[in-house]
């Protein structure tokens, strides 16, 4: 595959560019194997559906073509189990979580990720706190019964959010 060049606006207001140089959903780290592609978080209900609302231009289209995404403020409603399970993004910022080259955070690293970027040693941070998300899957299983999509709600919409497909708990 051929590189191919991305050129957007960023949240501060800046032209950011990067490469495409995998092909779009594979060839990902081998620790990293998310439950959920980006199109698939997205319809499922995500972030209160206000997360990437800016930036459709930059992804393919059928990744919001059934996304639930809300025209005002972020809706929890929106989300599949219908919760707040969001920090701000003022905490990720003050935790220094962020990094500059994606200022939403893990999201839309991962879906520049899925889409075919590679950043080297940043791809290594953000996977490992996506590992990191582990021990809300054990907690679930620990205090769940099998089958009861419903227990934990906000815990189960938060590792929706970190593409572990929590219906399946």
């Amino acid at each position: 595959m051929s590189p191919r060049r991305i050129v957007v606006d960023d949240l501060m207001q800046r032209e950011y560019s990067y490469e495409l140089v995998a092909p779009t959903g594979r060839d990902f780290h081998p620790d990293f194997r998310p439950d959920l592609t980006p199109l698939e978080m997205l319809a499922l209900g995500v972030f209160g559906g206000k997360y990437m609302t800016d930036c459709v231009e930059e992804f393919p289209k059928a990744w919001f073509r059934d996304a639930k995404l809300s025209s005002g403020r972020r809706d929890p409603s929106l989300n599949w189990f219908g919760v707040d399970a969001s920090q701000p993004l003022s905490v990720w910022r003050a935790r220094g979580w962020i990094h500059p080259d994606d200022p939403r955070g893990w999201f839309q690293w991962y879906c520049r990720y899925y889409y075919g970027r590679r950043m080297m040693g940043e791809d290594e941070r953000q996977i490992g706190r996506w590992k990191a998300m582990r021990r809300h899957v054990a907690q679930l299983r620990r205090a769940c019964d099998p089958g009861d999509r419903w227990c934990r709600p906000r815990q189960r919409q938060a590792l929706l959010h970190w593409a572990y497909d929590s219906r399946k708990l």
